[in-house]
């Protein structure tokens, strides 16, 4: 589906100026869980239909990259408990939606410290790679066991490796080699980050790469956030100006 679409037109969006990469914390499944006096795994659950709603819309409307934060380092300190019953709806979810990311050429993409989710986790990670991996439509990453600060010291560490090995000259390291050693190399940069719940952090989320992405910080918990009020923040990027460091053109007072 290309970005000048149907589902573009009545989204009443400009598809040239659509975020090429948007990145989303997906935040508040717990506390709407406690809201209603459910127990907090009804609330991932409930979560796990938002993620397959915002997949599909940004899809639909022409987003090349849409990148959630689903698991982070510091989520393995939360009850045994939890965490079993989330490594489960993580393997249901990416069993259950493959055929769906093979219909709608989505490419699927973990970031993270794979290894320490459990087996059965990381082979439902490389079946979904393996069988979505000629898709060249959007590319869906998830954020697991993902910290930045992690990937950065991971990233330092290989670039180092190299240098010390006479691979690289350390004169000559740019800002090209160190993000082709992050998880997302290749990857453009997010032009647009997320947050939901009131919550107005970054969380240890893509540090290098958001340098210059528009930040969004919606009051919406993760389960009640939908379609309409995702087009609606796409709609609000489009009416920003993005300046990357540089002085406005029509502010007259900087010339």
């Amino acid at each position: 589906m290309n970005s000048d679409s149907e589902a573009v037109r009545k989204a009443d969006l400009d598809p040239a100026g659509l975020p090429a990469h948007v990145a989303v914390i997906m935040d508040g499944n717990g506390r709407w869980a406690g809201k209603r006096m459910l127990n907090r795994i009804k609330g991932h659950e409930k979560g796990s239909d938002t993620v397959r709603e915002i997949v599909r819309t940004a899809r639909e409307v022409g987003v090349g990259i849409l990148t959630l934060y689903a698991f982070s380092t510091e989520n393995w300190n939360r009850p045994k408990a939890e965490v079993t019953a989330l490594m489960e709806l993580l393997k249901r979810f990416l069993k259950s939606e493959r055929q769906e990311m093979l219909d709608n050429n989505i490419r699927f993409n973990v970031i993270g410290d794979i290894e320490r989710l459990p087996e059965k986790v990381q082979k439902a990670i490389q079946e979904t790679r393996t069988a979505t991996t000629r898709n060249d439509g959007m590319r869906l990453n998830l954020a697991l066991s993902y910290g930045s600060r992690d990937e950065i010291l991971r990233m330092t560490r290989a670039v180092a490796a190299k240098a010390r090995a006479g691979e690289i000259d350390p004169d000559e390291i740019s800002f090209e080699t160190l993000s082709d050693h992050l998880y997302t190399r290749g990857m453009a940069d997010p032009d647009l980050l997320i947050r939901t719940s009131g919550e107005h952090r970054i969380s240890n989320f893509l540090l290098w790469q958001i340098a210059y992405a528009e930040l969004f910080f919606t009051d919406t918990l993760w389960p009640d956030f939908g379609r309409e009020e995702f087009i609606h923040i796409l709609k609000d990027y489009q009416h920003r100006e993005r300046r990357f460091g540089k002085v406005d053109a029509t502010d007259t007072t900087r010339k």
